[in-house]
């Protein structure tokens, strides 16, 4: 018998290659929007200035930081109100579209999302923030944004080694999301759809960085899985990588492309269909080992302790991330595992060939 409970995120999703600017303004210009706040990240300048020509930009915001500081967020706050804004367009990763979620958490101003890496955040209900060495996530149906543009035309220019590594990170998504607090069938077939297409989009993408039919399958496999994620949850991987992204200010994509083998090994003997959809996608390894292969294979950095992650960090990452552990995970989880599973992917230990399942 088959039963559960999904909600499906209402958005709308402009996708086509060549379009951005033209279908920003009609984004906009369906919103109604006249005091546009523009968020542009610094690899986007040009389309930025382009997209300010065609619409109402009142306020600009040039300055985006990862794991979007607090006092950003506020300072972000202030202009949007002090500028009368009425809509938010954020152009660039998935630092411009935390900083504009923070802004229509606090505000409820509409965003239209244009994204350039594959983070997936556009399409998630999910803030997070970053206080100290701390970061906090949380969910508003306010931050999800009203409408998402995508143009694989964008992602030209990102360089190889950011578009896998971020490419890594919508794998992540759809992997975390098989054993989610609200995990159900429509987002395992999401998430397997959004695996399909990541994995050789991947693959062609990183031995031909120019193949624009490559960047455009990871987006379309990417949008997929953020998709999934959203609707499923938080799991362990994406409770792990938080913890570390706001304890130690590491890489948001590369720890989630260094951690989620580990993850995957952790949790795969007791969730064997998440772990056999992974297999059948990665070519039929053992879904662990594929995952840390195609991270090598795709040249992302090896281990924690290359993003700069201290190895006395570990004990102080396992407690912070012991509480956070969803019941929902497909195992028990002591501080014990934790530390061990940190302490592979610090030292980015090779996962050993299993039987395929």
């Amino acid at each position: 018998m088959i039963e559960f409970d999904h909600t499906t995120l209402g958005q709308r999703v402009l996708f086509a290659r060549g379009q951005a600017v033209d279908n920003i303004v009609s984004a906009v210009g369906d919103l109604s929007a006249s005091r546009v706040l523009l968020v542009a990240d610094s690899f986007v300048t040009s389309l930025a200035d382009e997209m300010a020509h065609r619409v109402p930009v009142v306020a600009r915001i040039d300055d985006v930081v990862q794991h979007v500081p607090v006092a950003n967020g506020r300072a972000a706050v202030d202009l949007a109100r002090l500028e009368a804004v009425d809509a938010v367009v954020c152009i660039g990763g998935g630092s411009s579209t935390g900083l504009a979620k923070f802004v229509a958490r606090d505000t409820g101003i509409p965003i239209v999302a244009v994204p350039t890496t594959f983070a997936g955040s556009e399409a998630t209900d999910v803030w997070g923030q970053t206080d100290g060495d701390r970061k906090t996530t949380g969910s508003d149906p306010k931050v999800l944004p009203r409408v998402v543009v995508y143009d694989a035309a964008l992602f030209a220019s990102l360089p190889a080694r950011l578009a896998v590594a971020s490419g890594l990170n919508a794998v992540a998504h759809a992997v975390d999301a098989f054993w989610a607090p609200r995990a159900d069938p429509i987002d395992t077939a999401l998430g397997t759809e959004g695996l399909r297409a990541l994995v050789p989009g991947l693959r062609a993408m990183s031995e031909n960085p120019d193949n624009l039919d490559a960047r455009e399958a990871t987006l379309y496999g990417a949008y997929l899985a953020a998709v999934a994620f959203a609707s499923a949850g938080s799991a362990l991987h994406h409770k792990i990588c938080h913890v570390l992204g706001g304890a130690f200010g590491l890489s948001h994509a590369d720890t989630h492309a260094v951690v989620l083998p580990y993850v995957m090994d952790f949790n795969g003997p007791a969730a064997p269909d998440a772990a056999r959809r992974v297999s059948d996608a990665l070519g039929g390894s053992s879904a662990a080992r594929g995952l840390y292969d195609l991270r090598r294979d795709l040249g992302v950095v090896d281990s924690l302790s290359q993003l700069g992650m201290p190895e006395d960090g570990i004990d102080t990452a396992a407690e912070r991330i012991i509480a956070a552990v969803p019941a929902s995970n497909p195992r028990p989880v002591a501080l014990a595992d934790l530390r061990t599973l940190l302490a592979a992917a610090w030292a980015g230990d090779p996962i050993d060939e299993q039987e395929r399942v």
